[in-house]
């Protein structure tokens, strides 16, 4: 898909791309940065890290690279300095490109880029450095996309993302996807879209820009201030956005047009059924990872009418296959699915993490395998039972174990209300929903912001866990009270 993307791009189309470029800016972006980096001397399955701001010279830099059959390595300066310099030194780049940000982050503006949690290393000290986009003074040489004709594009399959997930200091983790499992993703995500020439997209990563760009519709990132004013203006005709971010527009009074699909972290049917009060036609929560992009999605109306135990996550999307282990484990394989971690060998089979149930190509979870929660002697899966805290007025619920001693744990559910509701008012609410628990009945419930964390901004089931530790000190409540 992303060669015929490139292909199709011309330099005298002045259809619009993404805001303030044209389809013609990007196809001489694409050239001049492929040229450039040929210059650099690189060539095919050579590594080349990328630190640049989302931005049409980021999409230019990887399809310029991918153009070229280069890897390119993700740099996240959310994960801490010692962890990227561990990760950078197992991807081994032969070039890093950062812009102007990136190279204040990991340089003079490093105090001030402590508090907003973003942190890199002296990029300098990994592999040569060049900037990509405005050059500021004292910065590393720029790479500027250079005029001649484009280098011939690379006709074979390898490497071409290396996205860094879990692991330590001392032993990084890495997905490596292929050109193939790239171009099968994006295929995808195109056949669930559906997007229409001429009619924008919004979304925030490139697995759903791409395939837009490819069908011909515009697309744009969503802005982090002025989202309702972005929505109103642009009318996409399909949105794909974070549950955090979900919610944040819908506590802003933002109105949906089309399509609104959310993933990357838990979507629950009540967040569904709000986006489709807010005026979206359909509203869809996709069940991905970074191993396997997409794997199955849902409808809210599929998802509202389900009453079973479990979280519905949907049917596996064409191509996508499942099983569970003997553990419980949801397994996964297909042509979406990544090649390997870097630096291991190829799985037959992707452990998403996730236990749960396959019904012939219907998916249902019961929660992450290390957030299982012993007490006495029974083990309870969160997922199970968290969506049945997702009534009206809860925006997010978690169930977490607290230490009780002699490795035993007490079960607590901690509920975020929604915005203008009292706690006062869902304690009667959730009575029923916790009276359905049966032995996973929660000792206690309180009522707190849940703590999020990553880059997609997850629930932090150890900082909830800490929380409701404060919170819940009175002690067991058999009864499932508020506190």
């Amino acid at each position: 898909m992303l060669t015929d993307l490139i292909a199709s791009l011309h330099e005298d189309d002045t259809d619009p791309a993404l805001p303030g470029t044209t389809r013609g800016d990007l196809a001489r972006l694409i050239r001049g940065y492929a040229v450039a980096l040929a210059a650099e001397g690189l060539v095919a399955g050579d590594t080349v890290a990328l630190a640049v701001r989302p931005g049409a010279r980021s999409l230019a830099t990887l399809l310029a690279a991918y153009h070229l059959g280069l890897r390119i390595a993700v740099l996240d300066p959310t994960a801490g300095p010692e962890v990227v310099r561990a990760r950078l030194a197992l991807a081994a780049p032969r070039l890093v490109l950062a812009d102007a940000a990136a190279q204040a982050v990991a340089g003079w503006a490093a105090p001030l880029a402590r508090r907003a949690h973003l942190a890199l290393p002296d990029l300098s000290t990994i592999a040569p450095v060049k900037t990509v986009g405005r050059r500021l003074p004292g910065a590393p040489p720029a790479l500027r996309p250079l005029p001649g004709r484009s280098p011939q594009p690379y006709d074979g399959d390898g490497d071409a993302v290396v996205v860094f997930t879990s692991g330590t200091t001392s032993r990084p983790r890495a997905v490596v996807h292929t050109r193939a499992s790239i171009s099968a993703g994006m295929a995808a995500v195109r056949d669930l879209v559906r997007p229409v020439p001429g009619s924008p997209v919004l979304g925030g990563t490139f697995f759903v820009l791409l395939p837009s760009l490819a069908g011909g519709a515009p697309v744009a990132l969503p802005a982090r201030r002025g989202l309702r004013r972005q929505l109103r203006s642009l009318e996409p005709q399909a949105v794909y956005l974070t549950p955090p971010q979900v919610r944040a527009a819908l506590a802003d009074g933002c109105r949906f047009t089309g399509r609104v699909y959310s993933g990357s972290a838990p979507v629950s049917a009540s967040l569904l059924t709000a986006v489709r009060r807010a005026g979206a036609r359909e509203a869809w929560g996709v069940y991905a990872l970074t191993e396997v992009f997409p794997a199955a999605a849902v409808e809210s109306a599929a998802k509202s009418a389900y009453d079973g135990d479990g979280d519905l996550v949907g049917e596996l999307l064409p191509g996508v296959r499942a099983r569970v282990s003997a553990a419980g484990e949801v397994l996964l394989a297909g042509p979406t699915a990544a090649d390997r971690y870097l630096g291991e060998q190829r799985p037959a089979w992707v452990a998403t993490g996730d236990i749960g149930r396959v019904d012939g190509r219907t998916v249902v979870l019961g929660g992450r395998a290390k957030d299982m929660i012993l007490r006495g002697a029974e083990n309870i899966y969160p997922g199970l039972y968290e969506p049945a805290l997702h009534v009206p007025g809860v925006e997010l619920a978690l169930l977490v174990g607290v230490p009780a001693g002699d490795g035993d744990e007490r079960v607590v559910a901690v509920v975020q209300p929604a915005p203008g509701t009292a706690p006062d008012e869902l304690r009667e609410v959730l009575r029923e929903p916790l009276a359905r628990m049966g032995s996973a009945r929660p000792d206690a419930v309180v009522f707190a912001r849940i703590p999020l964390a990553g880059r997609s901004r997850k629930p932090d089931r150890a900082a909830a866990s800490a929380l409701a530790a404060r919170l819940a000190e009175a002690g067991p409540d058999r009864r499932g009270g508020a506190r």
